[in-house]
Protein backbone atom coordinates (compact mmCIF):
# COMPACT_ATOMS: atom_id res chain seq x y z
CA UNK A 1 0.00 0.00 0.00
CA UNK A 2 1.23 3.23 -1.09
CA UNK A 3 2.16 5.34 2.24
CA UNK A 4 0.99 8.59 1.53
CA UNK A 5 -2.72 7.87 1.02
CA UNK A 6 -2.09 5.91 4.57
CA UNK A 7 -0.46 9.22 6.14
CA UNK A 8 -3.97 11.02 4.22
CA UNK A 9 -5.79 9.06 6.00
CA UNK A 10 -3.89 8.84 9.48
CA UNK A 11 -4.51 12.69 9.95
CA UNK A 12 -7.88 12.75 8.18
CA UNK A 13 -9.15 10.00 11.21
CA UNK A 14 -10.64 12.85 13.04
CA UNK A 15 -12.26 14.06 10.20
CA UNK A 16 -13.96 11.03 9.07
CA UNK A 17 -15.35 10.50 12.53
CA UNK A 18 -17.25 13.90 12.11
CA UNK A 19 -18.57 12.73 8.53
CA UNK A 20 -19.67 9.49 10.32
CA UNK A 21 -21.14 12.12 13.07
CA UNK A 22 -23.20 13.53 10.70
CA UNK A 23 -24.98 11.01 8.56
CA UNK A 24 -26.09 9.74 11.92
CA UNK A 25 -27.49 12.49 13.65
CA UNK A 26 -28.13 14.74 10.90
CA UNK A 27 -31.16 16.81 11.68
CA UNK A 28 -29.26 17.95 15.07
CA UNK A 29 -25.90 18.51 13.11
CA UNK A 30 -28.30 20.91 10.61
CA UNK A 31 -29.80 22.61 14.05
CA UNK A 32 -26.28 22.96 15.18
CA UNK A 33 -24.88 24.91 12.24
CA UNK A 34 -27.91 27.09 12.22
CA UNK A 35 -27.44 28.35 15.84
CA UNK A 36 -23.68 28.85 14.82
CA UNK A 37 -24.32 31.02 12.11
CA UNK A 38 -27.03 32.77 13.36
CA UNK A 39 -25.23 33.70 16.51
CA UNK A 40 -21.90 34.64 14.63
CA UNK A 41 -24.23 37.07 12.37
CA UNK A 42 -26.21 38.67 15.37
CA UNK A 43 -24.52 41.67 15.73
CA UNK A 44 -24.71 42.63 11.88
CA UNK A 45 -27.73 44.54 10.82
CA UNK A 46 -29.67 41.71 9.38
CA UNK A 47 -28.92 39.72 12.93
CA UNK A 48 -30.32 42.93 14.69
CA UNK A 49 -33.61 43.28 12.20
CA UNK A 50 -34.31 39.61 12.51
CA UNK A 51 -33.40 39.38 16.53
CA UNK A 52 -30.38 36.75 15.61
CA UNK A 53 -30.12 37.22 19.26
CA UNK A 54 -32.88 35.49 20.53
CA UNK A 55 -33.34 32.91 18.19
CA UNK A 56 -33.19 29.61 19.84
CA UNK A 57 -34.56 27.00 17.27
CA UNK A 58 -34.98 26.20 13.61
CA UNK A 59 -38.59 27.41 13.86
CA UNK A 60 -37.56 30.79 15.55
CA UNK A 61 -35.66 31.39 12.87
CA UNK A 62 -38.08 30.26 10.29
CA UNK A 63 -40.79 32.47 11.73
CA UNK A 64 -38.70 35.87 10.88
CA UNK A 65 -36.76 35.42 8.10
CA UNK A 66 -38.31 35.69 4.80
CA UNK A 67 -37.10 33.70 1.62
CA UNK A 68 -34.89 35.98 -1.07
CA UNK A 69 -33.88 35.34 -4.57
CA UNK A 70 -30.60 36.96 -5.79
CA UNK A 71 -32.63 40.12 -7.28
CA UNK A 72 -34.34 40.72 -3.73
CA UNK A 73 -30.22 40.37 -2.15
CA UNK A 74 -28.94 42.93 -4.94
CA UNK A 75 -29.52 46.08 -3.10
CA UNK A 76 -27.68 44.43 -0.09
CA UNK A 77 -24.55 42.85 -2.37
CA UNK A 78 -24.46 46.46 -3.88
CA UNK A 79 -23.19 48.25 -0.44
CA UNK A 80 -21.11 44.92 0.12
CA UNK A 81 -19.46 45.37 -2.88
CA UNK A 82 -18.62 49.28 -1.83
CA UNK A 83 -17.21 48.32 1.16
CA UNK A 84 -19.91 48.30 3.51
CA UNK A 85 -19.41 46.48 6.87
CA UNK A 86 -21.32 44.08 9.13
CA UNK A 87 -24.46 44.04 6.74
CA UNK A 88 -25.68 40.36 6.16
CA UNK A 89 -22.14 38.34 7.97
CA UNK A 90 -19.68 40.41 10.33
CA UNK A 91 -16.65 42.43 8.81
CA UNK A 92 -16.21 43.75 5.70
CA UNK A 93 -16.32 41.16 3.05
CA UNK A 94 -13.51 41.57 -0.26
CA UNK A 95 -13.82 38.68 -2.31
CA UNK A 96 -17.39 38.14 -4.59
CA UNK A 97 -17.86 35.30 -6.91
CA UNK A 98 -19.18 36.38 -10.72
CA UNK A 99 -21.72 33.82 -11.96
CA UNK A 100 -23.22 34.55 -15.48
CA UNK A 101 -25.39 31.78 -13.83
CA UNK A 102 -27.24 29.23 -16.60
CA UNK A 103 -30.47 31.52 -17.34
CA UNK A 104 -29.50 34.71 -17.87
CA UNK A 105 -26.67 36.72 -19.31
CA UNK A 106 -26.51 38.92 -16.64
CA UNK A 107 -23.80 38.32 -13.88
CA UNK A 108 -24.27 37.56 -9.86
CA UNK A 109 -21.72 38.54 -7.73
CA UNK A 110 -21.88 36.11 -4.77
CA UNK A 111 -20.34 37.53 -1.44
CA UNK A 112 -17.48 35.04 -0.14
CA UNK A 113 -16.10 35.00 3.52
CA UNK A 114 -13.15 34.37 4.63
CA UNK A 115 -15.24 31.51 6.92
CA UNK A 116 -17.32 30.69 3.53
CA UNK A 117 -14.00 29.92 1.91
CA UNK A 118 -12.19 27.62 4.50
CA UNK A 119 -14.50 26.04 6.13
CA UNK A 120 -16.93 25.20 3.33
CA UNK A 121 -15.14 25.03 0.03
CA UNK A 122 -11.70 24.42 0.95
CA UNK A 123 -12.91 21.62 3.58
CA UNK A 124 -15.04 19.97 0.44
CA UNK A 125 -11.54 19.74 -1.50
CA UNK A 126 -9.96 18.05 2.01
CA UNK A 127 -13.02 15.98 2.32
CA UNK A 128 -13.16 15.04 -1.80
CA UNK A 129 -9.57 13.41 -1.05
CA UNK A 130 -10.09 11.50 1.95
CA UNK A 131 -13.01 9.87 1.06
CA UNK A 132 -11.45 8.59 -2.49
CA UNK A 133 -8.69 7.47 -0.48
CA UNK A 134 -10.82 5.72 1.86
CA UNK A 135 -12.60 4.19 -1.37
CA UNK A 136 -9.13 3.37 -3.55
CA UNK A 137 -7.02 2.10 -0.79
CA UNK A 138 -4.02 1.31 -3.31
CA UNK A 139 -4.54 4.75 -4.96
CA UNK A 140 -1.41 6.37 -6.22
CA UNK A 141 -3.49 9.80 -6.67
CA UNK A 142 -0.64 11.20 -3.99
CA UNK A 143 2.34 10.66 -6.19
CA UNK A 144 1.33 13.19 -9.07
CA UNK A 145 -0.19 16.38 -9.78
CA UNK A 146 -3.64 17.72 -10.02
CA UNK A 147 -4.65 19.28 -13.03
CA UNK A 148 -6.77 22.67 -12.68
CA UNK A 149 -8.27 24.17 -15.24
CA UNK A 150 -9.14 27.32 -13.60
CA UNK A 151 -12.20 30.20 -14.52
CA UNK A 152 -11.72 32.03 -17.21
CA UNK A 153 -11.91 35.44 -15.68
CA UNK A 154 -8.60 36.67 -14.05
CA UNK A 155 -8.89 38.26 -10.18
CA UNK A 156 -10.71 41.90 -11.25
CA UNK A 157 -10.79 44.97 -9.00
CA UNK A 158 -14.41 45.63 -8.92
CA UNK A 159 -13.53 49.02 -6.71
CA UNK A 160 -10.92 50.28 -4.31
CA UNK A 161 -12.48 47.81 -1.87
CA UNK A 162 -14.08 44.57 -3.53
CA UNK A 163 -12.42 42.00 -6.08
CA UNK A 164 -14.17 39.20 -8.04
CA UNK A 165 -13.59 36.08 -10.16
CA UNK A 166 -14.91 33.09 -11.09
CA UNK A 167 -14.95 30.62 -7.75
CA UNK A 168 -12.65 28.71 -9.42
CA UNK A 169 -10.33 31.87 -9.86
CA UNK A 170 -10.70 32.68 -6.14
CA UNK A 171 -10.50 29.35 -4.73
CA UNK A 172 -7.01 29.30 -6.98
CA UNK A 173 -5.94 32.73 -5.40
CA UNK A 174 -6.95 32.25 -2.07
CA UNK A 175 -4.98 29.06 -2.14
CA UNK A 176 -2.56 27.77 0.72
CA UNK A 177 1.19 27.80 -0.22
CA UNK A 178 1.45 24.28 -0.40
CA UNK A 179 -1.19 23.83 -3.43
CA UNK A 180 1.42 24.95 -5.67
CA UNK A 181 3.27 21.84 -5.08
CA UNK A 182 0.83 19.35 -6.19
CA UNK A 183 -1.28 21.05 -8.59
CA UNK A 184 -0.33 21.93 -12.40
CA UNK A 185 -0.12 24.20 -14.11
CA UNK A 186 1.26 27.57 -12.12
CA UNK A 187 -1.02 30.09 -10.64
CA UNK A 188 -0.21 32.79 -13.38
CA UNK A 189 -1.53 30.49 -15.91
CA UNK A 190 -4.39 28.65 -14.54
CA UNK A 191 -5.70 32.63 -13.97
CA UNK A 192 -4.69 33.38 -17.86
CA UNK A 193 -8.11 35.51 -18.87
CA UNK A 194 -8.36 33.86 -22.39
CA UNK A 195 -9.43 30.92 -22.43
CA UNK A 196 -7.92 29.87 -25.86
CA UNK A 197 -4.94 30.96 -24.53
CA UNK A 198 -4.90 29.27 -21.62
CA UNK A 199 -5.56 26.01 -23.17
CA UNK A 200 -2.26 26.28 -25.38
CA UNK A 201 -0.29 26.94 -22.05
CA UNK A 202 -1.83 24.51 -19.99
CA UNK A 203 -1.11 21.72 -22.55
CA UNK A 204 2.82 22.38 -22.64
CA UNK A 205 3.00 22.98 -19.06
CA UNK A 206 1.40 19.74 -18.23
CA UNK A 207 2.13 17.44 -21.01
CA UNK A 208 5.33 15.73 -19.35
CA UNK A 209 4.05 16.13 -16.14
CA UNK A 210 3.05 13.42 -14.00
CA UNK A 211 -1.08 14.26 -13.90
CA UNK A 212 -3.35 11.95 -11.87
CA UNK A 213 -5.84 13.85 -11.84
CA UNK A 214 -8.27 16.52 -12.48
CA UNK A 215 -11.18 18.17 -11.37
CA UNK A 216 -13.77 20.64 -12.63
CA UNK A 217 -16.36 21.20 -15.58
CA UNK A 218 -16.73 18.24 -17.98
CA UNK A 219 -17.42 20.43 -20.74
CA UNK A 220 -14.63 22.73 -20.51
CA UNK A 221 -12.12 19.79 -19.32
CA UNK A 222 -13.61 17.72 -23.15
CA UNK A 223 -12.38 20.94 -24.62
CA UNK A 224 -8.65 20.51 -22.86
CA UNK A 225 -8.43 16.72 -23.62
CA UNK A 226 -8.97 17.49 -27.40
CA UNK A 227 -6.60 20.16 -27.55
CA UNK A 228 -3.56 17.87 -25.78
CA UNK A 229 -4.68 14.91 -27.82
CA UNK A 230 -4.52 17.30 -31.22
CA UNK A 231 -1.40 18.47 -29.83
CA UNK A 232 0.37 15.30 -29.06
CA UNK A 233 -0.95 13.29 -31.71
CA UNK A 234 -1.62 10.79 -29.26
CA UNK A 235 -5.20 8.85 -29.50
CA UNK A 236 -6.12 8.81 -25.95
CA UNK A 237 -5.26 10.43 -22.68
CA UNK A 238 -3.56 7.61 -20.86
CA UNK A 239 -0.70 8.20 -23.70
CA UNK A 240 -0.43 11.18 -22.23
CA UNK A 241 -0.78 10.80 -18.82
CA UNK A 242 -0.06 6.95 -17.92
CA UNK A 243 -0.98 7.41 -14.51
CA UNK A 244 -4.10 9.54 -14.67
CA UNK A 245 -6.65 8.05 -12.29
CA UNK A 246 -9.74 9.77 -11.38
CA UNK A 247 -11.54 12.57 -12.23
CA UNK A 248 -14.04 15.32 -9.74
CA UNK A 249 -16.20 16.17 -11.67
CA UNK A 250 -19.15 18.50 -11.25
CA UNK A 251 -21.01 21.99 -12.37
CA UNK A 252 -23.57 20.43 -14.75
CA UNK A 253 -24.44 16.86 -15.25
CA UNK A 254 -21.90 14.29 -16.22
CA UNK A 255 -24.24 11.68 -18.21
CA UNK A 256 -24.36 13.36 -21.73
CA UNK A 257 -20.20 12.84 -21.80
CA UNK A 258 -19.91 9.85 -20.51
CA UNK A 259 -18.97 8.04 -23.04
CA UNK A 260 -17.03 10.62 -24.77
CA UNK A 261 -15.09 10.25 -21.75
CA UNK A 262 -14.68 6.14 -21.86
CA UNK A 263 -13.42 6.58 -25.35
CA UNK A 264 -10.74 9.39 -24.65
CA UNK A 265 -9.64 7.72 -21.59
CA UNK A 266 -10.21 3.58 -22.21
CA UNK A 267 -9.71 1.16 -19.00
CA UNK A 268 -10.52 0.53 -15.96
CA UNK A 269 -8.00 2.91 -14.53
CA UNK A 270 -9.90 5.50 -14.50
CA UNK A 271 -12.80 6.50 -11.68
CA UNK A 272 -15.19 9.63 -11.82
CA UNK A 273 -16.68 11.33 -8.59
CA UNK A 274 -19.26 13.52 -8.73
CA UNK A 275 -19.29 16.47 -6.20
CA UNK A 276 -21.73 19.52 -5.93
CA UNK A 277 -20.53 23.06 -5.56
CA UNK A 278 -21.84 26.22 -6.85
CA UNK A 279 -20.45 30.00 -6.16
CA UNK A 280 -22.66 30.32 -2.84
CA UNK A 281 -21.25 26.73 -1.17
CA UNK A 282 -20.54 23.43 -1.61
CA UNK A 283 -23.72 20.79 -1.15
CA UNK A 284 -22.29 16.98 -1.86
CA UNK A 285 -19.93 14.58 -2.44
CA UNK A 286 -20.06 11.17 -3.96
CA UNK A 287 -19.03 8.79 -1.38
CA UNK A 288 -19.95 5.47 -2.53
CA UNK A 289 -18.72 4.90 -6.19
CA UNK A 290 -21.28 2.44 -6.74
CA UNK A 291 -24.23 4.81 -6.04
CA UNK A 292 -24.76 7.66 -8.33
CA UNK A 293 -26.26 9.96 -5.60
CA UNK A 294 -24.16 12.15 -3.72
CA UNK A 295 -23.70 12.52 -0.02
CA UNK A 296 -25.29 16.00 1.16
CA UNK A 297 -22.47 17.32 3.77
CA UNK A 298 -24.18 18.92 6.94
CA UNK A 299 -21.35 20.72 8.22
CA UNK A 300 -19.91 23.29 6.24
CA UNK A 301 -21.60 26.14 7.45
CA UNK A 302 -24.77 25.57 5.55
CA UNK A 303 -28.43 25.24 6.94
CA UNK A 304 -30.79 23.62 4.19
CA UNK A 305 -34.43 23.96 3.47
CA UNK A 306 -36.62 22.99 0.80
CA UNK A 307 -39.51 23.48 -1.13
CA UNK A 308 -41.33 21.25 -3.77
CA UNK A 309 -40.45 22.80 -6.93
CA UNK A 310 -43.86 22.67 -8.30
CA UNK A 311 -44.54 25.49 -5.51
CA UNK A 312 -41.18 27.52 -5.93
CA UNK A 313 -42.98 30.49 -7.69
CA UNK A 314 -45.70 30.73 -4.99
CA UNK A 315 -44.56 33.47 -2.60
CA UNK A 316 -46.77 31.32 -0.12
CA UNK A 317 -44.65 28.14 -0.41
CA UNK A 318 -43.55 26.96 3.31
CA UNK A 319 -39.86 26.09 3.13
CA UNK A 320 -38.82 22.65 5.07
CA UNK A 321 -35.76 21.44 6.89
CA UNK A 322 -34.03 18.10 6.21
CA UNK A 323 -36.35 16.46 8.78
CA UNK A 324 -39.47 16.57 6.47
CA UNK A 325 -38.53 16.07 3.39
CA UNK A 326 -39.01 12.84 1.39
CA UNK A 327 -37.95 10.25 -1.18
CA UNK A 328 -38.52 11.03 -4.83
CA UNK A 329 -39.97 14.45 -4.58
CA UNK A 330 -38.26 17.43 -6.52
CA UNK A 331 -37.25 20.32 -4.35
CA UNK A 332 -35.63 23.75 -4.97
CA UNK A 333 -32.85 24.10 -2.43
CA UNK A 334 -32.99 27.22 -0.01
CA UNK A 335 -29.65 27.75 1.79
CA UNK A 336 -28.10 30.03 4.70
CA UNK A 337 -24.58 30.52 5.07
CA UNK A 338 -21.12 31.04 6.43
CA UNK A 339 -21.29 33.87 3.67
CA UNK A 340 -24.65 35.66 5.00
CA UNK A 341 -27.05 34.31 2.35
CA UNK A 342 -29.90 33.94 4.82
CA UNK A 343 -32.80 31.79 3.42
CA UNK A 344 -31.68 32.02 -0.23
CA UNK A 345 -32.73 30.44 -3.24
CA UNK A 346 -30.00 29.24 -5.09
CA UNK A 347 -32.48 28.23 -8.12
CA UNK A 348 -31.43 24.80 -8.10
CA UNK A 349 -33.51 21.40 -7.63
CA UNK A 350 -32.41 18.16 -6.74
CA UNK A 351 -34.42 15.00 -5.46
CA UNK A 352 -33.19 12.63 -2.26
CA UNK A 353 -32.66 9.25 -2.85
CA UNK A 354 -32.47 8.48 0.73
CA UNK A 355 -32.86 10.32 4.05
CA UNK A 356 -30.17 7.85 6.21
CA UNK A 357 -28.29 9.05 5.49
CA UNK A 358 -29.08 11.74 3.53
CA UNK A 359 -27.94 11.24 -0.72
CA UNK A 360 -29.80 13.06 -3.64
CA UNK A 361 -29.29 13.53 -7.29
CA UNK A 362 -29.17 16.80 -9.08
CA UNK A 363 -32.48 17.47 -11.01
CA UNK A 364 -31.92 20.74 -12.43
CA UNK A 365 -32.69 24.44 -11.96
CA UNK A 366 -36.27 26.23 -11.16
CA UNK A 367 -35.64 28.13 -14.01
CA UNK A 368 -34.31 25.96 -16.26
CA UNK A 369 -36.88 23.29 -17.65
CA UNK A 370 -39.70 23.62 -20.37
CA UNK A 371 -43.14 23.87 -19.20
CA UNK A 372 -45.11 25.95 -22.41
CA UNK A 373 -47.63 22.96 -22.24
CA UNK A 374 -47.54 21.66 -18.56
CA UNK A 375 -45.37 19.14 -19.76
CA UNK A 376 -42.29 20.13 -16.55
CA UNK A 377 -39.27 18.90 -18.29
CA UNK A 378 -36.14 18.98 -16.28
CA UNK A 379 -32.59 18.60 -17.12
CA UNK A 380 -32.05 15.30 -15.46
CA UNK A 381 -35.59 14.11 -17.72
CA UNK A 382 -33.11 15.30 -20.86
CA UNK A 383 -30.22 13.92 -20.01
CA UNK A 384 -31.70 10.80 -19.16
CA UNK A 385 -33.77 10.76 -22.92
CA UNK A 386 -30.40 11.19 -24.24
CA UNK A 387 -28.54 8.99 -22.71
CA UNK A 388 -30.85 5.84 -23.69
CA UNK A 389 -31.15 7.73 -27.60
CA UNK A 390 -27.47 7.02 -27.53
CA UNK A 391 -27.51 3.73 -26.57
CA UNK A 392 -29.65 2.59 -28.91
CA UNK A 393 -28.59 4.36 -31.62
CA UNK A 394 -24.89 4.44 -30.98
CA UNK A 395 -24.90 8.22 -31.16
CA UNK A 396 -22.42 10.20 -28.91
CA UNK A 397 -23.97 13.87 -28.05
CA UNK A 398 -21.27 16.73 -27.19
CA UNK A 399 -23.77 19.53 -25.90
CA UNK A 400 -27.44 20.30 -26.58
CA UNK A 401 -29.88 22.53 -25.59
CA UNK A 402 -33.76 23.01 -26.42
CA UNK A 403 -36.96 24.88 -25.73
CA UNK A 404 -40.76 24.73 -26.94
CA UNK A 405 -42.11 25.60 -30.67
CA UNK A 406 -45.14 27.17 -29.60
CA UNK A 407 -48.50 26.43 -30.77
CA UNK A 408 -49.39 28.47 -33.65
CA UNK A 409 -53.32 29.41 -35.35
CA UNK A 410 -52.99 25.78 -37.16
CA UNK A 411 -50.20 24.03 -35.59
CA UNK A 412 -49.54 21.85 -32.35
CA UNK A 413 -46.88 22.81 -30.28
CA UNK A 414 -43.60 20.29 -29.85
CA UNK A 415 -39.78 20.51 -28.69
CA UNK A 416 -36.80 21.65 -30.48
CA UNK A 417 -33.60 20.17 -30.11
CA UNK A 418 -29.88 21.51 -30.96
CA UNK A 419 -27.43 19.11 -30.84
CA UNK A 420 -23.89 19.26 -31.24
CA UNK A 421 -22.87 15.39 -31.86
CA UNK A 422 -19.63 13.72 -31.08
CA UNK A 423 -20.66 11.24 -33.14
CA UNK A 424 -24.15 11.41 -35.44
CA UNK A 425 -26.77 8.82 -35.21
CA UNK A 426 -26.78 7.26 -38.81
CA UNK A 427 -30.42 8.07 -38.69
CA UNK A 428 -31.08 10.80 -37.23
CA UNK A 429 -34.97 9.97 -37.64
CA UNK A 430 -34.84 7.09 -35.46
CA UNK A 431 -32.87 9.21 -33.09
CA UNK A 432 -35.96 11.63 -32.27
CA UNK A 433 -38.18 8.43 -31.77
CA UNK A 434 -35.89 7.10 -28.99
CA UNK A 435 -35.66 10.60 -27.36
CA UNK A 436 -39.50 11.10 -27.44
CA UNK A 437 -40.03 7.35 -26.33
CA UNK A 438 -37.42 7.69 -23.57
CA UNK A 439 -38.92 11.08 -22.39
CA UNK A 440 -42.20 9.61 -22.32
CA UNK A 441 -40.87 7.20 -19.99
CA UNK A 442 -39.11 9.31 -17.60
CA UNK A 443 -41.79 11.70 -17.25
CA UNK A 444 -45.47 11.38 -17.07
CA UNK A 445 -46.70 14.89 -17.51
CA UNK A 446 -44.72 14.50 -21.10
CA UNK A 447 -45.86 11.45 -21.82
CA UNK A 448 -49.72 12.90 -20.96
CA UNK A 449 -48.99 16.15 -23.34
CA UNK A 450 -47.65 14.03 -25.97
CA UNK A 451 -51.26 11.51 -26.19
CA UNK A 452 -52.35 11.26 -29.70
CA UNK A 453 -50.37 14.55 -30.32
CA UNK A 454 -53.45 16.44 -29.30
CA UNK A 455 -51.21 18.82 -27.27
CA UNK A 456 -47.46 18.27 -28.06
CA UNK A 457 -46.35 16.64 -31.42
CA UNK A 458 -43.11 14.81 -32.03
CA UNK A 459 -39.98 16.88 -31.37
CA UNK A 460 -37.85 18.17 -33.79
CA UNK A 461 -33.85 17.37 -33.46
CA UNK A 462 -31.44 19.74 -35.32
CA UNK A 463 -27.76 18.75 -35.74
CA UNK A 464 -25.18 21.26 -35.65
CA UNK A 465 -21.37 20.99 -36.57
CA UNK A 466 -19.01 20.32 -34.45
CA UNK A 467 -17.77 23.02 -32.03
CA UNK A 468 -21.10 25.57 -32.74
CA UNK A 469 -21.45 25.93 -28.99
CA UNK A 470 -18.22 27.17 -28.19
CA UNK A 471 -17.88 29.30 -30.90
CA UNK A 472 -21.43 30.92 -29.96
CA UNK A 473 -20.38 31.12 -26.12
CA UNK A 474 -16.60 32.53 -27.52
CA UNK A 475 -19.10 35.17 -29.10
CA UNK A 476 -20.66 36.12 -26.14
CA UNK A 477 -17.30 36.43 -24.23
CA UNK A 478 -18.56 33.44 -21.96
CA UNK A 479 -16.09 31.21 -23.66
CA UNK A 480 -14.46 28.89 -20.40
CA UNK A 481 -14.53 29.12 -16.64
CA UNK A 482 -18.41 28.35 -14.71
CA UNK A 483 -20.23 29.44 -17.93
CA UNK A 484 -22.08 26.40 -19.09
CA UNK A 485 -24.98 25.65 -22.28
CA UNK A 486 -28.28 26.47 -20.99
CA UNK A 487 -29.75 23.19 -21.66
CA UNK A 488 -33.10 23.76 -20.80
CA UNK A 489 -35.46 27.24 -21.62
CA UNK A 490 -39.00 27.55 -21.38
CA UNK A 491 -38.74 30.12 -23.99
CA UNK A 492 -37.03 30.57 -27.58
CA UNK A 493 -33.93 33.47 -26.34
CA UNK A 494 -31.45 30.36 -26.35
CA UNK A 495 -32.24 28.60 -29.80
CA UNK A 496 -33.41 32.17 -31.78
CA UNK A 497 -29.87 33.27 -30.48
CA UNK A 498 -28.06 29.97 -31.78
CA UNK A 499 -29.72 30.30 -35.21
CA UNK A 500 -28.95 33.78 -35.83
CA UNK A 501 -25.29 32.93 -34.33
CA UNK A 502 -25.38 29.91 -37.14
Amino acid sequence: MPILPSVVRRVNARRLSQIEHFRKYPVETQEKVLLEIVKTAASTEWGKKYEFSSVRSVEDFQSRVPVRNYEDYLPFIDRLIKGEKDITWPGEVRWFAKSSGTTSAKSKFIPISRESLWDCHYQAAKDILTIYAVNYPDTKLFSGKALTLGGSNKINQLNNKSIFGDLSALLIWNAPFYAELVRTPSQKIALIEDFEEKLDLITKATIRQNVTSFSGVPSWYLTLIKHVLAYTGKQNLLEVWPNLEVFFHGGISFTPYREIYRKLIPGDQMHYMETYNASEGFFGIQDVPSLPDMLLMLDYGIFYEFIPADESSAGSARPIPLSEVQRGVNYALVISTNGGLWRYMIGDTIIFTSTFPFRFLISGRTKHYINAFGEEVIIDNADKALETACKETGAVVNEYTAGPVYMGETSRGSHEWIIEFEKEPGDIEMFTDVLDTALKSVNSDYEAKRQKDINLVRPVVRPVPPGTFNRWLKSKNRLGGQNKIPRLSNSREFIEELYNFI
